[in-house]
């Protein structure tokens, strides 16, 4: 349908995972799509794979010097930005957080800023950065937050309160593009269990014990089932388009229907009853 065709979009994260998808629908739906990551190799990768239609920039979202490096070659090829997906964000279990713990108690102030440096500066400097290309015509900004923005987890703190304010600081963004009359919509999304790679180091090494894993996960949520990264992309692709120009400082929650209610609750009554 070319739902956003000749539209110029940025994803972060584009490497792997949900930015790697939404690039990948982007990209058939008929947009130019510029994927920035730090994994260099599999970010080439993804941009190979999709074709002309894509490039790969080299960018760490939680440096503005690279933000600005970035912007300033977008603006000298393409003149515009249309489309801005800020996905790029760690959750504090990564390889390279060595196991430590997150919790309150436990978390230390390097890795508390570490995870904010990449899951909410990364945010703030992608939208700074991102309307100036933006605002002489209109876009589409779109955040990554999570479900965990929404609600506390024990295990992990500050993955909690970054994706929280995320979640404000989109609502922030909204109003500041409205009251200036830029066109530049700004809305968050807010993902649940979705099986990526960042659920790699918690579900385990064994085949039964990762089978264990994603069962006891999915006895929480209500469809019974993790979600794609697939099913997050097609909302990316709808903030993209034109088809939500009346949606702005919103949230899409995609989880499966955890956060619509408790699943603690007695069984269905029999059919044969």
């Amino acid at each position: 349908m070319a739902r956003v065709k000749d539209k110029i979009a940025l994803v972060t994260g584009g490497s792997r995972g949900i930015g790697a998808e939404s690039a990948r629908l982007l990209a058939k739906e008929g947009a130019t799509v510029l994927i920035v990551d730090i994994l260099n190799d599999l970010g080439r990768a993804v941009a190979e794979e999709i074709g002309p239609q894509a490039r790969y920039y080299h960018l760490d979202v939680s440096s503005e010097a690279d933000w600005m490096a970035v912007t300033e070659s977008v603006r000298q090829t393409y003149g515009r930005l249309d489309i801005l997906f800020n996905n790029a964000g760690i959750s504090g279990f990564e390889e390279d957080f060595a196991q430590r713990r997150q919790d309150v108690e436990h978390v230390s102030l390097e890795d508390w800023r570490k995870i904010h440096a990449v899951n909410v500066d990364g945010v703030f400097l992608g939208c700074k950065h991102g309307i100036p290309l933006m605002k002489a015509h209109g876009g589409s900004i779109i955040n990554m937050s999570s479900r965990s923005g929404m609600v506390g987890s024990a295990p992990n703190v500050a993955y909690c309160s970054s994706k929280s304010a995320v979640r404000n600081l989109t609502k922030s963004v909204a109003m500041y593009c409205a009251q200036y009359g830029y066109g530049i919509r700004c809305n968050s999304l807010h993902p649940g269990a979705i099986l990526t790679s960042i659920w790699e180091p918690l579900l385990g090494n064994s085949p039964e014990r990762r089978a264990e894993t994603l069962a006891f996960l999915k006895r929480g949520i209500p469809l019974n089932d993790m979600g794609r990264p697939s099913d997050v992309a097609h909302s990316v692709l709808y903030l993209a388009s034109d088809e939500s120009r009346y949606l702005t400082g919103a949230e899409i929650v995609i989880d499966g229907g955890i956060m619509a209610g408790s699943t603690a609750a007695p069984p269905p009554p029999d059919p044969a009853d």
